[in-house]
């Protein structure tokens, strides 16, 4: 957990200062989600500026409103990244890439289909399970998402084993 840092703006100093502070994990959650860090990195520039612009989201719960704030980016440009494939695909406008060993493959298509699954699943679900794969405490994902921290272990188990479901559901068991 980063320190402890008053998560108040005041001025553009005290913006670096939490910026500094919490910049690299808010890209890695993004990253995690979407699967490529550049744009992961000017997404979590984008939850920075949106933070420093809304003065209600400032004080003591910023931390929790900066790493939801993240997962919920890095969900809307998943889907919308899944909206334009499809698009893409449907005029003919995809490009094949040029082919990878096969193992490379199985893992990209692996990956694939874990985004997909999240992409369908509430973003409450959504947002437990990816910020649980990122390590942060019960007590660090209750205050992201607005939960009692008592309910967090009951609501991961719920979302992974939607999650199973909908991986199953989707894909059977291959």
């Amino acid at each position: 957990m980063a320190a402890p840092i008053q998560m108040r703006v005041q001025s553009n100093e005290a913006l670096g200062d939490v910026f500094r502070a919490h910049y690299e994990r808010v890209a890695r959650v993004i990253g995690r989600v979407i699967h490529d860090q550049a744009r992961a990195e000017e997404l979590a520039v984008e939850v920075f500026l949106k933070w420093w612009r809304s003065p209600g989201a400032h004080g003591e719960h910023a931390e929790g409103w900066l790493y939801r704030t993240a997962v919920r980016k890095g969900l809307d440009e998943l889907r919308s990244q899944t909206r334009r494939n499809r698009f893409e695909r449907l005029l003919g406008l995809a490009r094949e890439s040029p082919l990878t060993p096969e193992h490379l493959y199985a893992a990209s298509m692996e990956q694939l289909r874990v985004r997909t699954v999240l992409g369908a699943l509430s973003s409450r679900d959504s947002a437990l399970l990816l910020l649980r794969s990122e390590d942060l405490t019960y007590q660090q994902i209750a205050a992201s998402l607005a939960l009692h921290p008592n309910y967090v272990g009951s609501l991961i188990s719920r979302a992974q084993a939607a999650f199973r479901k909908e991986y199953l559901k989707r894909y059977g068991k291959e």
